[in-house]
Order: C-alpha cells, then sequence, then structure tokens
C-alpha cells in the first residue's frame, strides 16, 4: 500500500510515461472471471525509471483508465509531455483529461499488428518493409518524407491500409518532436516487455487468483522489486537529453537559451 500510494512529487517532473495492462483470471462470486491490471511507468527527474501506479479493474475501459490517472495525478505526476501505449479504447481520452498538454504516442508495435490486420496477407511483407522504413530515417524530416512515399505506394494498390495510416499519422509519429537520441525509448512499449515477462512469470504459477487483494499483494511485490532495481541501476535516459526534451515545452521567447537554463531543467 505504500509503494501504490505514494507521493510522486519529489522525484518529478515525469517526462515520459508509458501506459499498459495485463489480464488476469480472479474468482470472484463463485466463477472465474478475467481482470485486468492497469500499470504506468515513467521517466523521473533523475533519468531512472519507476513504475508509478497500478490498479485493478473489472476492464479495460474509458473509466478505469480515467481512475487511474486521476490517481497518479492526484499523487503529484507532473511535467508529462508524452505516454505510450496501444490504442484501446478510452486511454487516449484519460490521458487528455486527466495530463493536458501531454502528446500521445501510439505504440509502432501495437500498431504494426493493427495494421497488418488490414492487409492482404501477400502484400504484408512489403508494406511491413516500407513502414519499418519510416522508422529508420535519420531525423523529423526523412521519417514524413517516408511516411509520404508509403502512402504513395499503397494508396493506388491498397486504399483500405492508406487510410488506416493516413489516420494513424500524427499517433505513431509523435515520436518525432523529440531528440532523435530517444527515439527508440519512446516508440513503443517494447521497453517494458521485460516487465511483463516478469510479471508474468511470477503470476502464471499461480493461475487463478482467490480474489483481487492477492493480485495487487503479488503484482505490487514484483513492481516494487523493479523500481528498486532501476533505482539502483544506470540512468535510463541522460540528464542532457531530458534536459532537451522539457525545452520542447518552454515558450519561444526569440532568445538563444544559455547553459544555466539547460543545467537548470536538468536538476
Amino acid at each position: 500500500n505504500e509503494f501504490r500510494h505514494r507521493s510522486l512529487v519529489e522525484a518529478g517532473p515525469f517526462t515520459f510515461v508509458a501506459a499498459d495492462a495485463l489480464t488476469m483470471k480472479v474468482r470472484e462470486g463463485g466463477r472465474v472471471i478475467n481482470t485486468v491490471v492497469l500499470i504506468a511507468t515513467g521517466v523521473n527527474a533523475d533519468g531512472r525509471r519507476e513504475v508509478l501506479g497500478l490498479q485493478v479493474a473489472t476492464s479495460e475501459t474509458g473509466s478505469a483508465w480515467n481512475a487511474f490517472f486521476a490517481d497518479l495525478v492526484a499523487r503529484g505526476l507532473t511535467g508529462v509531455q508524452l505516454v505510450t501505449s496501444d490504442a484501446h479504447a478510452g486511454l487516449k481520452d484519460a490521458i487528455a483529461a486527466n495530463l493536458p498538454g501531454a502528446a500521445w504516442q501510439r505504440c509502432r508495435t501495437h500498431y504494426a499488428a493493427n495494421l497488418m490486420s488490414t492487409t492482404p496477407k501477400s502484400m504484408w511483407p512489403a508494406v511491413k518493409a516500407m513502414l519499418h522504413s519510416v522508422y529508420d530515417q535519420p531525423d523529423a524530416a526523412a521519417v514524413n518524407a517516408q511516411f509520404d512515399r508509403t502512402l504513395d505506394y499503397v494508396t493506388e494498390k491498397l486504399p483500405a491500409v492508406a487510410d488506416h495510416l493516413d489516420t494513424a499519422r500524427v499517433d505513431i509519429l509523435a515520436f518525432t518532436t523529440f531528440p532523435k537520441d530517444l527515439w527508440q525509448q519512446i516508440w513503443s512499449n517494447n521497453p517494458n516487455e521485460r516487465l511483463n515477462r516478469e510479471i508474468r512469470r511470477r503470476t502464471d504459477s499461480v493461475g487463478i487468483f482467490p480474489n483481487r487483494d492477492a493480485i495487487i499483494r503479488l503484482v505490487g511485490g514484483v513492481l516494487a522489486e523493479q523500481t528498486d532495481e532501476w533505482a539502483e541501476g544506470r540512468r535510463y535516459l541522460g540528464l542532457d537529453i531530458l534536459a532537451r526534451s522539457r525545452m520542447r515545452a518552454l515558450p519561444d521567447t526569440g532568445s538563444e537559451v544559455n547553459t544555466d537554463t539547460i543545467m537548470a531543467l536538468s536538476a
């Protein structure tokens, strides 16, 4: 309980946040039902990752995500510029409602799976290669230019795929407004996969939980241990990169920001 409800004020601001959900089975009312564990991780002011919170909900709905993010904000979550997640219903609205000004990055790995479902099987290798080429570009301008070429490639042959890509453009390319050095850390939820695997390794041996409190005790213990490991390990992001990222939020004064300002942002 102390870990789940701790204040986030001192460790903030949390420039980058990632959100995910895992399904767990639990006994309720004499039957076995599915529940979801909502989890958020963030990069703190020291450039280290930490688990921000977890909640157990009946299903992954907009109201569940809204309550989850509202709790994080109440505990002191501030300074968020980007949230990375998949595109489950209501999640994007919950981010906008509770973290005004934060951008949303649609996880590129989850998006590729979504795009594959609309692409003819015979054409998927070519479309997949084109999509990957977008992420391989050296800067934001090149990313957008390659995305345009990808749209041109599929528009005539695969109009449904073109519509899918065009609709998702802003969300899957949100990472391009941040420094190139951290694109790999923010354009997908892949950095959380190791954490998810560790949770699954511990929960699979249980199978069906007797109640929701048991889920919180076991998963919460795993997450608390992981946060301690991250606190003792090397920084996930350098302070210079964090400072450059936070400068995106500064108003344009028309003058050059000096070194003292950058160091203050890093502190």
